[in-house]
């Protein structure tokens, strides 16, 4: 009889993903080019082999039983892991890592990124670039879980993560900012946190996959309107579905046209510190393409440009 370790290759992992992404063998098997019964036999091996029921065939869809939900995750972090071997040994031979994941905060300049990417491409280089959408907490928890080899727009207090290493981008200025017909655009200054509470506010979601995550200018039984991003939130916030607290940098030119009115509060606008962090001990260990986007990142214009420029380029 085969063991565990026989039948958990990670053809298998791929092969149980793509099932659960699909809904159903039959499904999978078409997608993979496979047999449904040859799709199901492998599935059987991995069952006996681990003496559990990973799927519930109760339904005619493919329902993850709670063991299959757990090696999926487990089995993820272990696909993740081999991928990120398989980049340093790339490294290793050439210098040039296979891949080069960075996690890009919402706050940070959509614009100035893609042109720092259009500058290393320009470089003919070996290494893909993989960019990954994150919020709050969950951009330093790519970077830490090792999703991601540079982040951008983590606090400064990650440098207290160990095997992180961290520098400032910058500061932003956030303020409190209505469109002009919402109901506090007109109401008496500074605002109470009580006027405040009355009405609902746009929230941007945490990225981050485990714990509670990170919020920000909410009040107890405040009505909510949570969005997945930065951007998500100034738009939800011109068309006036809420207020809340924006980055000048990012709301400027709608204030500046009256799109936007910034309000004052009885709380002082917040200055928020941002950084940039990743992975990797010296210079002489680390790969070429992180070496090159960390001289990128030495640049004063390029940091400011990252939280500044948020307008197309």
């Amino acid at each position: 009889m085969q063991t565990a370790r026989d039948v958990l290759t990670p053809d298998a992992l791929s092969m149980l993903q793509n099932i659960s992404e699909a809904g159903s063998f039959a499904a999978a098997a078409r997608a993979m080019g496979m047999v449904p019964s040859a799709l199901t036999y492998r599935v059987r091996q991995i069952e006996d082999a681990l003496d559990v029921l990973l799927f519930d065939r109760s339904s005619r869809q493919a329902q993850l039983t709670e063991a299959g939900h757990e090696l999926l995750r487990e089995g993820g972090r272990l696909l993740t892991e081999i991928d990120a071997v398989a980049n340093r040994v790339k490294r290793v031979a050439t210098g040039w890592e296979s891949q080069l994941t960075i996690a890009v905060d919402t706050i940070i300049s959509r614009p100035t990124v893609m042109e720092l990417c259009e500058s290393f491409f320009s470089l003919s280089p070996p290494t893909r670039i993989r960019l990954r959408d994150e919020t709050l907490s969950g951009t330093l928890e790519a970077l830490t879980s090792g999703q991601a080899d540079i982040a951008l727009g983590v606090p400064p207090d990650a440098s207290n993560t160990s095997g992180v290493h961290t520098k400032p981008l910058g500061t932003s200025t956030f303020v409190y900012a209505v469109a002009p017909h919402h109901p506090l655009a007109n109401a008496p200054e500074p605002l109470s946190d009580d006027t405040i509470q009355k009405h609902r506010a746009v929230a941007v979601a945490d990225s981050i996959q485990r714990g509670g995550g990170m919020t920000f200018g909410l009040l107890g039984g405040q009505d909510v309107f949570t969005v997945a991003s930065m951007h998500a939130k100034l738009d939800a916030q011109l068309r006036g579905l809420g207020g809340g607290y924006l980055p000048r940098c990012m709301a400027g030119a709608y204030i500046d046209t009256g799109r936007l009115v910034v309000k004052k509060t009885e709380r002082p606008h917040r200055q928020v510190s941002i950084s940039y962090a990743w992975r990797g001990g010296k210079a002489s260990t680390q790969g070429r393409a992180l070496q090159w986007w960390l001289g990128q990142l030495e640049s004063p214009a390029t940091r400011a440009a990252l939280l500044e420029q948020h307008r197309g380029a």
